[in-house]
This record gives structure tokens, C-alpha cells and sequence, in this order.
């Protein structure tokens, strides 16, 4: 089967080439069903961190367990439930909505190059991470995320300065797992909601004020406020401190009004 997908794959992007239907029973990680009796196995009860730097930007520390980590990133890496898109320099997936599959590189910008694709709607593997995103109080039970954005960075992989697109409200907020990481925040001069892909991101006005935040393993990023609207944030491309196996997948959450 997974051979027949590599094929189908050099003749045309499809849904299909990029997701494959969830056909098994949902098992949740062990941390969810039985309590653990190590510490290093559990979830962190404190209150968010507030980063003064950036106003409206807090951190959880240790937001899932080792276990659930683990759990979440086989869920992800089982390619009879998921498949990663691979049109891009990173690996990404996408839960809800729809994605633009991205022209070639060298290729002008342009609309109608463009290729719509219906993602998957957020999977029962996942609702459990959702439902403690509600429990810790990160959203209101009426504003339950609907859309996830999946990134896996190695090597000097990042991503450019960019807002969330304003479609989405706030919070938004993002799992980091495996390797910890920091990320730089650019303040705006005035709220942009440019894309990185079209230039408007990297054109925004920017006051010139920066900020660099530690994104530790299993920690969960939450932007309010000018954070999620006033800030542009980015993972810089360089292999600084970065090892030869060091490997960042990160899940963003979002909701739309």
C-alpha cells in the first residue's frame, strides 16, 4: 500500500497522497488513563510563565508528558493515519480547513498556480491534547481549536517572520516536542496579517524591537493580546547549537471565531 502511494505521489498532489482516512481504534496515551508514579511522568500543574518581554506571551512548562510526547509523534509517523506534505523545505501536516500546496520555489507567485486541498479534520488521536488545552484553561470550552498545524525542523530549517493569519482569534498557541528551541519575536509598528509567501510579512513595519524566547521540550507557547497581533514571530534558519540528530516538531492549535 504505502508503495502504490509513493507512485501515485509522482503523478499529482491530492488529498489522498498526503493524507490517508484514520481506519483505527483511537488509543489515548497511558499518562491519560492511569495515573504515573514517577515524577519525571508528570504533567506540570503550575500556571504559565508571563514573558515580560513580549506582552501578552506566556509559557507552560512541561505541558504533556514524555509519554504523551512520544504517543503524539508515533500517532504522526504512522503512515497509515497520517502523511506528511513534503512541498515545502520543512515537513508539515495539516488538521481542519484547507492548505495551498506551494508552487516550485523559482516559481512567480501567483494565484492560480495554486492548489487548494481539503485537510482532514482534527483527528480523535488528538482530542485529548485538545480537551487539556481547555482544562488548563488556554481556551474557553466554546472556543475549542479546530485547526492544527503540524512543522517538523532539522538541520538549519525555520521559518520566516509572520503573524497568524487574523481569520484565526486568540489565543494561539503552540506544543513543542523533542529538541527545545528559541524563538524570536519582531514587533510591529502596526498590526500586519501579510503572508510569508507573498512578501507582505517580510514588508510589515517593524519597530525594531526583538525578543528571543526558549521553547524547552513538551513546553506549550500561548499568544494573546499584542503578542498574537502586534508581534511577528519566527524559528531562525541556523544550524547554531543544533547537533547532528536534533529534530523540533512543533503543533500549533487555532480557532476561528
Amino acid at each position: 500500500m504505502i508503495d502504490d502511494q509513493k507512485n501515485q505521489a509522482k503523478k499529482k498532489a491530492t488529498i489522498d497522497d498526503f493524507f490517508v482516512p484514520n481506519r483505527k481504534e483511537t488509543k489515548l496515551p497511558k499518562s491519560i488513563n492511569s495515573a504515573q508514579g514517577n515524577d519525571e511522568e508528570k504533567v506540570s500543574g503550575e500556571a504559565p510563565s508571563k514573558v515580560v518581554a513580549v506582552p501578552g506571551l506566556s509559557l507552560f512548562g512541561e505541558f504533556v508528558t514524555r509519554t504523551e510526547e512520544k504517543e503524539i509523534l508515533n500517532f504522526l509517523n504512522d503512515s497509515t493515519r497520517c502523511t506528511w506534505r513534503t512541498d515545502l523545505s520543512r515537513r508539515t501536516m495539516h488538521f481542519g480547513g484547507t492548505f495551498c500546496l506551494m508552487p516550485r520555489k523559482n516559481d512567480v507567485f501567483d494565484q492560480a498556480k495554486l492548489e487548494i486541498v481539503q485537510a482532514p479534520e482534527l483527528p480523535p488521536e488528538l482530542h485529548w491534547l485538545v480537551q487539556r488545552l481547555i482544562d488548563r484553561r488556554v481556551y474557553e470550552d466554546g472556543q475549542r481549536p479546530q485547526y492544527c498545524i503540524v512543522n517538523e525542523y532539522t538541520g538549519n530549517l525555520g521559518i520566516s517572520a509572520h503573524t497568524e493569519n487574523f481569520q484565526f482569534g486568540e489565543p494561539v498557541v503552540g506544543l513543542s516536542l523533542l529538541s527545545g528551541c528559541p524563538i524570536r519575536f519582531h514587533e510591529l509598528a502596526v498590526p500586519s496579517n501579510g503572508s510569508v509567501r507573498s512578501g507582505k510579512a517580510a514588508r510589515a513595519r517593524k519597530t525594531g524591537r526583538v525578543a528571543d524566547v526558549q521553547l524547552p521540550p513538551r513546553s506549550l507557547l500561548v499568544m494573546n493580546g499584542p503578542s498574537r497581533w502586534s508581534w511577528q514571530h519566527e524559528i531562525v534558519r541556523s544550524g547554531k547549537g543544533r547537533g547532528p540528530d536534533w529534530k523540533r516538531v512543533s503543533l500549533t492549535f487555532r480557532f476561528k471565531p
